[in-house]
């Protein structure tokens, strides 16, 4: 299937709905990032120590990633589906392929901006923004 290209009013109009999916999920990955440190010092002081009894904080940790991952990763599918490109998790940074003028471009939004005021060439990032007209 062809990627979705985007009006600006169409992204606009889903920003509602893609907002608190996006914020769910980057909570999300930041409580996988802090079971992730727990699951490290786990391995460290088994590596210092010779060993471990896996379980309990360790064993928790594991888990809770496990189901944390699976979460994350079925909620970028979910916007994905919607034809948005997650260009970076942690900071909450969606893109919707659209056309300006002859050229294809990504219209730029970050979680917390009420609409999509910002656009960039498709090889241009975040750094790269422009202010839309």
């Amino acid at each position: 299937m062809p990627p979705r290209l985007f009006t600006l009013d169409e992204a606009n109009r889903l920003v509602p709905t893609l907002e608190p999916l996006l914020r769910r999920l980057v909570e999300k990955r930041q409580a996988l990032r802090e079971h992730a440190q727990v699951i490290e010092e786990f391995r460290a002081e088994a590596g210092r120590s010779g060993g471990g009894m896996p379980g309990g904080r360790f064993g928790k940790a594991r888990a809770a990633a496990e189901t944390l991952g699976m979460e994350i990763a079925g909620g970028i599918q979910e916007i994905e589906a919607w034809g948005c490109v997650i260009k970076d998790l942690d900071r909450g940074l969606v893109d919707f392929l659209s056309r300006r003028g002859d050229d294809t471009v990504f219209l730029c939004w970050r979680l917390g901006e009420p609409s999509i005021r910002y656009w960039h060439g498709l090889k241009e990032g975040f750094a790269g923004r422009k202010l839309l007209d």
